[in-house]
């Protein structure tokens, strides 16, 4: 057992944090994206009695975000819509985000295949078991100087 450690955050899953190196993406899904497929061999990670706020809450205990670019957080624009409009569980979200880091919690949207594309590039998936739609972002790590 280990203390301050977010019960959610299994050995597989820290480990996948621990190894992704600086500017890596990690995508947290909703359990309708299409990760299996688009993983390509890389590491998928199921939570599926968690939903994505739970998910981000754990993860973001832990992971360092990117404080070299604008928007280390990504989310997935909801389809026919303006770019601006954020549906509930993107604005949990959001609060999370700025619970978490709030020095560096802006988040970026990307177009639903662009956002597809963006994450076949990325290190790891965690796929949840959220129901909610557009419940898809991309977390990217940064680095501790000592």
């Amino acid at each position: 057992m280990l203390k301050n450690i977010d019960p959610l955050l299994s050995g597989e899953l820290l480990n996948v944090l621990r190894t992704m190196g600086h500017g890596d993406d990690i995508v947290l899904v909703d359990r309708n994206f299409p990760a299996a497929s688009m993983a390509a061999g890389k590491p998928v990670i199921r939570l599926d009695g968690v939903n994505v706020i739970q998910a981000a809450k754990a993860i973001l205990s832990v992971l360092l975000l990117d404080t070299f670019v604008d928007q280390p957080v990504t989310r997935m624009q909801v389809v026919g819509e303006d770019e601006s409009v954020m549906p509930e569980v993107q604005q949990e979200f959001a609060v999370e985000l700025k619970a978490a880091d709030s020095d560096n919690a802006e988040m970026g949207s990307l177009e639903r295949f662009a956002f597809y594309e963006a994450a076949k590039q990325a290190y790891a998936f965690v796929v949840t078991g959220e129901g909610r739609g557009y419940g898809c972002f991309l977390l990217k790590k940064g680095v501790i100087f000592s």
